[in-house]
C-alpha cells in the first residue's frame, strides 16, 4: 500500500478541516477493525460533522479515485467497515444530533452517527420506540443499523430496521446528494430506494441522515422461559405459537450444546434433560396481556415440554433472561476464536439445521453452538475454534463453508441481520443466481461508478485498491 498523495491530502483538510483528519498511522490503526475483528488499516482517517463535508469528502475521494470506507462504532461481525483497500476512512461517530423529534406524526430525524439507544432514550420520553433493537444498541449506530439492516429480537413482531425508516439523505459514491422517501408511512412515488440503500452495507451511497419510523411504547410485557426435551419439540412449540393470533415480541431459541455451556459456566439451573429452551417476550395493553400471556403458554405447550415459568415482574423477567445474557461469557470460555454467522431457514426446517450443523460438527471436530430468534429462522450458527490446534484451525472454513451449502438446501439465506461484508461474500453466488448479481453490480455502478465506497464488500471482485 502507498500513501496517499500530499496533494489530495490538501484537498481532503480543506474539505473537512485539521481537527476532523487523522494521517498518522498509529492514530489510523484503531480504525481498520470492527467487531469481526478482521483489521486492515486506512491511509487517512476523516470526521464528518455535516452531511454538507460528506458529499465534499466524497467529491475529493471520486475526483482522485481513492477508496473510501464509511464507518460508525464498528460494531459489525462481517468486517463491513475493514477497509481493506485502504484509502480513507469516513467515520460519522462525531454526527449525533437528534434533529427533530415529532410524535405527531411518529417520526424522529437524526444523524447517521446518533446511537441506538439515544434513540431509545428520546423516543422512550414521548412514549414511543425504535423498532431495531441489536444486542450491540448501546453501542451502534442508526447508519450502521440501517448499512446493515440490523434487526434484534423484537423484530419478530415489529420488523427490522428496512420497516422502520421512512427515508433517507445520502451521498453516491460521485458525490451527488439524494433524498429517498419522506415523511409518510405510505409512500408509492417513484423507486424505492431507501429500502435499496437499507442493507446495502455503504457500497452504494453514505447514509447522513434517516427519518425512523417511531412505535407507541406497550403498557405492559411479560416473560416466558420454556424448557424442552428436544429441538423436534421446541420446533413443534414455535409454529403453535406463531400459527395463532398472538404475536410475541421476541422469541428466542438456544439448542442442547448452548443450554449446556450455560450450565457449565454460569449459576443459571436447568434441566439435565433440557434438549432446547425458548424465551419470549409477550407484550401489549395491561387489560389484555394475561390473555395474551395464556394464549402464548397453551401454544407453547406441546410434548416434549420440560417446564415453563412465567415472569411476575420485572426482577423475575431479568432473571429468565439471564440465562440468555450467560451465553456470549460462556462462548468465550470455550474457545478463544469463533466465526458467528447469522443465517436464516424457514421455520419448519430449524430441527433439520440443527440436525445438520450437529453432523457438520462430529465431522470437523468443531464445536458448534446455536441460538437466536427462532420466531423468524433467524439462528445465530457459532463455529468454535482454537488457532493453536492445527486440526481445528485447518477445518474451521471448510466446515463453514458447508454450513452455507446446507442453509441454502434448507431454502434459507446467509444473512439476516449482519449482512455480507467480507466475512461471506466468496458465498454470495451460491445464494443469488448470475442475472440476479449482474443487476446488482449494474446498480453499483451507478451509484458509484468509480467503485470507491466500501470497496471489497458483497461481491469478490468489488475491489478498488489505493494507487
Amino acid at each position: 500500500m502507498r500513501g496517499l498523495p500530499g496533494l489530495f491530502l490538501d484537498q481532503l483538510r480543506q474539505a473537512a478541516s485539521d481537527d476532523n483528519l487523522i494521517v498518522d498511522p498509529a492514530d489510523c490503526w484503531t480504525y481498520g477493525y470492527d467487531n469481526s475483528r478482521r483489521h486492515h488499516p486506512p491511509d487517512a482517517v476523516v470526521f464528518a460533522t455535516t452531511t454538507a463535508q460528506v458529499q465534499a469528502i466524497v467529491q475529493c475521494c471520486f475526483e482522485s479515485t481513492v477508496p473510501i470506507t464509511a464507518r460508525g462504532r464498528g460494531t459489525g461481525t462481517a468486517g463491513g467497515s475493514v477497509p481493506v483497500a485502504g484509502g480513507v476512512v469516513l467515520s460519522l461517530e462525531r454526527m449525533i444530533r437528534i434533529l427533530e423529534t415529532d410524535p405527531a406524526n411518529r417520526l424522529m430525524r437524526v444523524e447517521a452517527g446518533v446511537i441506538n439507544q439515544s434513540v431509545q432514550t428520546e423516543a422512550g420520553q414521548h412514549g414511543f420506540f425504535w423498532a431495531p433493537d441489536p444486542t450491540s444498541a448501546a453501542y451502534c449506530t442508526v447508519g450502521g443499523n440501517i448499512a446493515h439492516n440490523a434487526a434484534g429480537p423484537r423484530s419478530l413482531k415489529y420488523g427490522a430496521t428496512r420497516e422502520n425508516v421512512l427515508g433517507l439523505t445520502a451521498v453516491t459514491g460521485d458525490g451527488r446528494l439524494i433524498h429517498t422517501g419522506g415523511r409518510t408511512s405510505k409512500q408509492a412515488t417513484g423507486y424505492d430506494f431507501t429500502r435499496l440503500l437499507i442493507g446495502s452495507e455503504g457500497t452504494l451511497a453514505i447514509v447522513t441522515e434517516a427519518i425512523l419510523k417511531l412505535i407507541p411504547r406497550p403498557e405492559a410485557r411479560r416473560t416466558l422461559q420454556a424448557v424442552y426435551r428436544d429441538i423436534t419439540s421446541a420446533t413443534a412449540a414455535i409454529a403453535r405459537i406463531m400459527a395463532q393470533s398472538v404475536t410475541p415480541c421476541a422469541l428466542e431459541f438456544m439448542d442442547a450444546t448452548a443450554i449446556g455451556m450455560i450450565r457449565d459456566y454460569s449459576t443459571a439451573e436447568l434441566p439435565t434433560d433440557a434438549g432446547a429452551l425458548l424465551m419470549i417476550d409477550v407484550d401489549g395493553s395491561e387489560s389484555g396481556l394475561n390473555a395474551d400471556v395464556e394464549a402464548i403458554r397453551r401454544a407453547a405447550t406441546v410434548d416434549g415440554l420440560l417446564r415453563v415459568a412465567t415472569a411476575r415482574d420485572n426482577t423475575e423477567a431479568e432473571a429468565l433472561w439471564a440465562t440468555r445474557k450467560a451465553l456470549s461469557p460462556a462462548l468465550r470460555k470455550l474457545a478463544p476464536n469463533k466465526l458467528n454467522e447469522d443465517v436464516v431457514v424457514p421455520v419448519s426446517r430449524i430441527p433439520e439445521l440443527i440436525a445438520g450443523l450437529e453432523r457438520l460438527s462430529r465431522e470437523y471436530g468443531i464445536p458448534i453452538v446455536n441460538f437466536g430468534h427462532a420466531g423468524n429462522g433467524n439462528i445465530h450458527v457459532n463455529l468454535l475454534y482454537d488457532t493453536q490446534d492445527p486440526t481445528q484451525e485447518k477445518n474451521a472454513l471448510p466446515c463453514l463453508s458447508r454450513v452455507f451449502d446446507l442453509v441454502l438446501s434448507l431454502d434459507g439465506t446467509l444473512s439476516g441481520e449482519h449482512g455480507i461484508g467480507l466475512a461471506k461474500r466468496d458465498y454470495i453466488d451460491r445464494a443469488i443466481d448470475p442475472d440476479t448479481l449482474a443487476l446488482m453490480r449494474a446498480v453499483k455502478r451507478d451509484f458509484d461508478p468509480k467503485g470507491i465506497l466500501n470497496p471489497g464488500k458483497l461481491f469478490a471482485d468489488n475491489l478498488v485498491r489505493n494507487s
